[in-house]
């Protein structure tokens, strides 16, 4: 990200916030120096994470968005609750669901074409085994056909790699219904991937 997307969140007056709210004006320079040391900790893997999801278009935008958010909910972030990190990714994931008519848009592309050029740049592991199996259409498909809150929900837990409480921090929901929905999720793709389950995450 650019560095002046780093100014725009920690020092910037009057910086919009998701929710229509305004933050800047009467910051302390801990709250600053806070939101700016957590921005150097997260902010490439929250990138790859909106990227992943919606392109690289709306990233910077959404990152810089994510980070004005939470220093405007700084005083009311509860670390009892799970770190910090857990807290940015649900705030990011709250922002793309705004998007969620460009996010299946790129599934449909891609189960048509079969080119990811989304992703290609952030190739992993699963992806290269996902590509080696031909079953990355099908696979575009099975997440486009997902409810929102279950594709968040796996995606979070597979593309992030939080754990299942901390992806129930991250939504704001019990951690029963994080497995319920992975479970229900991983189902559907393994009956569309005839068996082939190209997310699977440690249960324990």
């Amino acid at each position: 990200m650019r560095h002046e997307s780093r100014a725009s969140v920690s020092s910037r007056p009057g910086a919009a916030g998701a929710d229509g709210g305004v933050v800047g004006g009467g910051l302390s320079r801990y709250e600053s120096e806070r939101v700016g040391s957590l921005f150097v900790q997260h902010a490439p893997e929250l990138k790859r994470y909106v990227v992943r999801r919606l392109g690289l278009e709306p990233a910077d935008d959404i990152v810089a968005e994510t980070f004005a958010v939470a220093l405007q909910r700084l005083d009311s972030y509860d670390g009892r609750l799970g770190d910090e990190r857990s807290w940015l990714y649900g705030i990011a994931t709250n922002l793309i669901g705004r998007h969620r008519r460009r996010e299946i848009g790129l599934y449909r592309a891609l189960s048509r074409t079969g080119a990811d050029s989304v992703i290609e740049p952030f190739t992993d592991e699963v992806d290269r085994r996902v590509a080696a199996d031909g079953v990355s259409r099908r696979l575009a498909k099975a997440l486009g056909g997902l409810s929102q809150k279950h594709r968040d929900t796996l995606l979070l837990v597979t593309w992030t790699e939080l754990t299942y409480e901390e992806a129930a921090v991250a939504l704001g929901v019990p951690v029963g219904t994080v497995r319920s929905r992975v479970n229900r999720a991983r189902s559907r793709l393994r009956r569309v991937l005839a068996g082939i389950d190209p997310t699977v995450v440690d249960e324990g």
